[in-house]
């Protein structure tokens, strides 16, 4: 059979990204580590954009500090740059430069990758320093014989991911003997240990949890207050009913109101039970450093404020020596010759391409800034008790509905970025899960589920531990609706062994 060709016109509607669109993706993908390498680098490879120095002029921004609140750094359309509008500029200006002013033709030196081939898109994490070296870090600070450096070394190195030492001090008086020829005592360590015990952050060193909360309600600097003289005494007079939330007993034997009960649980439940969390890796690890994209701070009147992390990222402008260049073709002559025309048109690339950096960046912030606002007014109950239990069940669809962003472009804000609470700091991903929805209409967060879960698992009668379908049907008269696989689901997620193997 003959073959033939057939020519035949479709429509079809493709849609593309502009140059200025991917840009503004990249950037807001970037956590603040890789901007801060991302604008060095464009500072080297544009010579239009430059650091603004000095005190800005009366209709510049001002310099902002690291962290800018969400109030400061809302919307700043108002601000242009320094670019002119391309309405000043006169015919033979414009006409040398049509090449790069057709909405079609996206011109060659915005697509070329200006970082060379086979670089990665996004920087490589550098190793954090580990826990033990920032706690080494400490104790050359501090006033030691080359013996009690010894010891208090062999302290840190024995301390746990969580930051407490779980070992007792005669097994590491035993061990400092056999091991490394060092002879000591009880006491001695007793007293290397409470050295070690006013490092940073409060609580390292403890040995057990009790002591662990006590250390940090001393190092509270609003110790000897009566509120703190409080729970110091709640901690270590009445721990076994703190720690079954027995508060109606607490409530009577110090002779409380209702209102210091709510104050002393709300400050209780602040206190971190792993310490050791908060210091980044573990020895051993190779963990990736995080530095947090916002901040947020709340008072004792609930109040809560938000506060974005500018980084190492310099406020950047237009160049005023390629904007002279631009002013002297305006006043210039309306014959140019070709190499004036190409200077120009070369000027006019980098002070394009300058601006659109400008205005990703300023893009990023607002799109981060309104993301991470509605998460905050979605799981503000969290915010302002730091009970993860109080999370709502939220996903990336409610935050777009509350911004008016679309889902990817949430996903991306959120993606590699992180908040610095009060609490500990967490990934912007961390607050966004599934949940369930009850008979009478009530929405119940996963973590909650998986709370009373392992509350019940860790109840059970050891000799007979709680099978999953016991636990289902336990959780279900909590009024929580999962089945039995949703149990095993959740069990497996927690660390938590099948019932044969918690006997």
């Amino acid at each position: 059979m003959a073959q033939k060709l057939v020519q035949s016109q479709a429509l079809q509607q493709v849609q593309t990204l502009s140059p200025q669109q991917v840009l503004q993706v990249r950037l807001l993908e970037m956590p603040v580590s890789e901007l801060e390498q991302r604008v060095k680098n464009e500072l080297i490879d544009n010579g239009a954009l430059e650091e603004r120095l000095g005190t800005p002029d009366e209709n510049e921004p001002r310099e902002e500090d690291a962290y800018d609140t969400a109030a400061d750094g809302g919307d700043m359309e108002g601000e242009d740059g320094g670019l002119p509008v391309d309405d000043y500029r006169p015919a033979d200006v414009r006409q040398a430069m049509d090449d790069y002013r057709t909405p079609d033709d996206v011109p060659d030196y915005l697509l070329r990758d200006r970082g060379g081939k086979g670089r990665p898109e996004t920087m490589e994490y550098g190793d954090t320093v580990s826990f033990y070296e920032q706690m080494t870090e400490q104790m050359n600070e501090c006033d030691l014989t080359p013996h009690e450096k010894e010891l208090m070394a062999y302290l840190i190195g024995s301390l746990e991911s969580d930051g407490l030492l779980k070992k007792k001090l005669s097994t590491l008086a035993d061990e400092l003997e056999i091991y490394n020829g060092v002879e000591t005592s009880e006491a001695e360590l007793e007293a290397v240990l409470a050295k070690l015990q006013r490092f940073d952050p409060p609580g390292i060193g403890a040995r057990d949890l009790r002591e662990c909360l006590l250390l940090q309600i001393r190092r509270d600097e609003k110790w000897g207050t009566r509120l703190k003289q409080l729970e110091y005494e709640i901690i270590d007079k009445m721990f076994d009913e703190f720690t079954h939330k027995r508060w109606d007993k607490i409530r009577q034997r110090l002779h409380l109101t209702e209102g210091e009960t709510e104050r002393l649980q709300r400050d209780l439940k602040r206190l971190n039970p792993r310490p050791g969390s908060a210091m980044g890796e573990v020895a051993g690890h190779n963990w990736q450093q995080v530095v947090p994209d916002f901040r947020v701070e709340t008072d004792d009147d609930g109040n809560i404020t938000l506060s974005f992390n500018k980084g190492d990222v310099p406020e950047l402008r237009i160049s005023p020596s390629f904007m002279e260049i631009m002013d002297q073709a305006d006043n210039g002559r309306v014959k140019m010759s070709r190499a004036e025309r190409e200077a120009l048109q070369y000027t006019r690339q980098k002070i394009e391409k300058a601006q659109g950096f400008i205005e990703a960046v300023k893009v990023r912030r607002r799109t981060l800034t309104a993301v991470m606002q509605a998460i905050i007014d979605l799981q503000r109950p969290f915010f302002l008790e730091g009970d993860e239990t109080l999370l709502r069940p939220m996903i990336l669809k409610d935050v777009a509905d509350r911004t008016g962003l679309d889902i990817s472009t949430v996903s991306r804000a959120a993606n590699s970025k992180y908040v610095e609470t009060r609490y500990g700091t967490y990934p912007l991903k961390w607050f966004f899960s599934d949940g369930y929805v009850t008979e009478d209409g009530q929405e119940i967060a996963t973590r909650k589920i998986q709370a009373a879960l392992k509350e019940l698992v860790e109840a059970e009668d050891k000799k007979k531990p709680l099978s999953d379908e016991v636990l289902a049907a336990m959780l279900n008269e909590k009024g929580f609706p999962i089945a039995r696989r949703t149990v095993a689901k959740y069990r497996e997620q927690l660390g938590i062994p099948v019932a044969r193997l918690r006997r």
